[in-house]
């Protein structure tokens, strides 16, 4: 492939032929060989809305001629379509602001738009990246915008409806399972008996309040930066763009988002960023829960616990017939400590703020859409190939009940805390069951014995 020679402030530089990218993103390119791994596609998505929002409020203000303005528009929807992004090749390490994949896009988005007036590739006429794209804005602010726009989106349209679909599966279960009674385990011991559909319940609720803790994050990433420029001033924009775009993005994505109320806390932090990262490592931990308890349930099938039974998705050995693992729980797992990692890395760049701009944007854009993703993908794999196909052995279940030393428990408040301590180590030490030791013992009428060793009433207070 050719080469063009293109110019900018620093002076010349060769671009390839067909690229719509300039200048300044072939520095970048040359200067940031770190990685591999360019800018998610969900920020490219939103840094072509960001431009599209731009320039329809550059026109309502007056400060765009339409034809630039329709010609920017269409270019940033081809950028949104998606038809554009093998023009995105800036490493993610890059500069901390993020400004070279700002001027990335202004520098695709005008040529595109140059190409469709009739203009040459690189000539930055009729539109030029800087005064006609990036009117009214600075990559200070555009990248703040954008990592909360597309956090905002995926959180909205990938993981909330999984986990909301995961938590109907889980509460499913939990009804189906009400009936159905097991021993409770505390400190990897036996305890008291426990409905294995309250057991679900937890799982549930779990997810449930994780649904609440994205809403909670949607909130805090509807504030947008931008508006402020440079460094929160608002110098060289109309005091009413911030807001305007805001409105436009709005209806562009369904969600609801409104200018920072304070512009230097949007533009020199990236809390809100760090605050939505905490709100996934809570999700993240909670599936991991959820994961680990369900592949001990299910271990076995004979020598372990082997209460749930697991759907069968794939051999589990190269070298051992007929094993089956729990794969998909190992799966959910691993997602979650990824997850944990990735807002470590969030966590350290939320410390990257420095006066009035934080300088690891980037390295937080890609870890928080990749968490997003995959807690997700792990959602719904959860749910589809393991939590709707689960199932019980009930016999086992009852089994553990009855032999469980915890069955004394109900006996303390009756015979008291040590007599019932005492049929418990009798019990162990002769193998024989709770029941047995104390029918023996003759303490209590059978009538009562039962009553007290009625494992349903065990699961729930006393009237």
């Amino acid at each position: 492939m050719g080469t063009r020679v293109e110019r900018d402030s620093m002076g010349e530089m060769r671009v390839p032929e067909g690229a719509y990218y300039g200048a300044q993103t072939q520095r970048a390119v040359e200067n940031f060989p770190v990685s591999g791994l360019t800018i998610p596609t969900g920020m490219i998505r939103a840094l072509g809305m960001i431009k599209w929002a731009a320039a329809q409020v550059n026109q309502n203000l007056g400060l765009l001629d339409k034809k630039r303005g329709h010609a920017i528009m269409q270019a940033a929807q081809e950028v949104i379509d998606g038809k554009l992004d093998d023009q995105f090749p800036i490493d993610v390490f890059q500069t901390g602001s993020g400004t070279s994949s700002n001027m990335n896009a202004n520098e695709v988005i005008g040529n595109r738009a140059s190409e469709l007036m009739g203009g040459q590739i690189g000539s930055h006429e009729p539109v030029h990246p800087n005064d006609h794209v990036n009117k009214g804005q600075s990559s200070n602010d555009v990248i703040p915008t954008s990592i909360h726009l597309a956090a905002s989106i995926a959180l909205a349209q990938s993981l909330k409806p999984q986990l909301q679909a995961l938590y109907t599966a889980l509460d499913t279960k939990a009804k189906d399972f009400d009936k159905i009674i097991k021993i409770g385990r505390t400190h990897l011991q036996d305890a008291t008996p426990i409905r294995l559909g309250q057991e679900f319940s937890g799982y549930a609720a779990m997810v449930q309040y994780g649904l609440g803790r994205v809403d909670q994050a949607l909130k805090a990433l509807s504030q947008l930066a931008l508006g402020g420029t440079a460094v929160g001033t608002g110098i060289n924009t109309h005091r009413e763009f911030g807001g305007q775009v805001a409105k436009e993005l709005s209806k562009l994505t369904g969600l609801k988002f409104h200018e920072a109320r304070n512009h230097f806390e949007a533009q020199a932090t990236a809390d809100s960023a760090v605050e939505a990262s905490g709100a996934l490592k809570t999700i993240a931990i909670s599936l991991s829960k959820i994961a680990n308890d369900i592949r001990w349930l299910g271990s076995g099938p004979r020598a372990g616990l082997g209460e749930l039974q697991l759907p069968a998705v794939q051999p589990g050995s190269s070298i051992m017939p007929g094993k089956v693992n729990p794969v998909i729980c190992e799966s959910v797992i691993q997602t979650a400590a990824q997850v944990i990692g990735n807002d470590a890395a969030i966590t350290q760049g939320g410390l990257g703020g420095v006066f009035e701009l934080n300088l690891m944007l980037p390295l937080i854009a890609h870890n928080l859409l990749e968490s997003i993703e995959i807690l997700a993908g792990a959602a719904r794999i959860f749910r589809t190939k393991l939590i709707e196909g689960l199932g019980v052995d009930e016999q086992k279940c009852a089994d553990n009940i009855e032999g469980s030393l915890a069955m004394s428990t109900s006996l303390a408040p009756v015979i008291g805390y040590d007599a019932a301590a005492a049929i418990a180590k009798e019990a162990y030490a002769s193998g024989r069951t709770v029941r047995e030791v104390a029918r023996e013992k003759n303490i209590l009428s059978d009538e009562e014995l039962s009553r007290l060793l009625d494992p349903l009433s065990m699961t729930k207070p006393e009237d």
